[in-house]
């Protein structure tokens, strides 16, 4: 049975892991906490075997939309006050309403990752979090197996990252990695790899020799410069998605859609 608390304050020391949730940058890495944000993403959390710690929501969310996600947590603490104290708490107003603190699960292995893949993306530097949460919902309807993201990228447990997934991050194996020796791991597990980047050797997106591998590492870059010259260098191909219009690039979520579905394991 849940333990109900209504917040009168913001004194209550238990609650700090909601504070200031509007930074993008806000990690509760060093409590081994994250955020799950709205009943439908945090269901596919608890669906996928994620450890809830305590509840954050209005009142009238306990006997209403978020009954159930209450029941199912079972004996743990739901904070409840008015909306106004806990947007002072959280940093913004709580549109959907239920945030849930859930316990971080141990990392993967990157071997754990690729074992048994056949489509993995390396996500390389992507330091926005809507980026990272629209790349692991595109990942996982479009059939990627696993994901490998490079330590100087955004958290995919991010709150801004895990909402904007919808939740896909509970569904597709990842894990964080160091740069260092990535691509000798991937070759020793019978990867190919394809760098997404604008260059003289690019060859398009629906080349058959890409769509011929049967095992292959998309690698996607961040935001702003792409991916590094010695990535680019070190993969086996490098490809382009064919543009119109004089538009030389894509935004690098919509672009690793576009990959995802070409380079689909047919």
């Amino acid at each position: 049975m849940a333990r109900i608390i209504t917040l009168t304050s913001l004194e209550e020391p238990s609650v700090r892991v909601y504070a200031g949730l509007a930074n993008p940058r806000k990690g509760t890495e060093a409590e081994g906490l994250f955020i799950v944000e709205s009943p439908k993403v945090i269901r596919v959390a608890l669906d996928a075997g994620f450890e809830p710690v305590s509840l954050l929501m209005e009142q009238r969310h306990v006997t209403g939309d978020a009954a159930d996600i209450v029941a199912r947590c079972g004996d743990i603490t739901v904070y409840t006050g008015e909306r106004e104290l806990l947007a002072q708490l959280t940093g913004y107003t709580l549109t959907r309403g239920v945030l849930c603190a859930m316990r971080r699960p141990a990392p993967k292995t990157a071997e754990g990752v690729l074992q048994g893949a056949r489509r993995v993306c390396v996500i390389d530097g992507v330091c926005d979090s809507t980026n990272i949460g629209a790349i692991f919902r595109s990942a996982a309807a479009l059939g990627i197996d696993g994901l490998l993201v490079t330590a100087d990228s955004c958290d995919p447990l991010n709150r801004r990252a895990v909402r904007v997934s919808m939740g896909a991050v509970f569904l597709v194996p990842w894990t964080a990695v160091s740069a260092d020796g990535l691509f000798d791991l991937l070759h020793d597990k019978g990867f190919k790899t394809v760098a997404m980047a604008l260059t003289d050797k690019s060859v398009p997106l629906d080349d058959k020799a890409l769509g011929n591998e049967e095992r292959l590492a998309i690698i996607m870059g961040t935001e702003g410069d792409g991916l590094p010259h010695d990535v680019i260098l070190r993969a086996d191909y490098v490809a382009r998605i064919p543009m119109a219009h004089g538009v030389d690039s894509l935004n690098v979520a919509a672009a690793s859609a576009v990959a995802f579905w070409e380079l689909r394991k047919k």
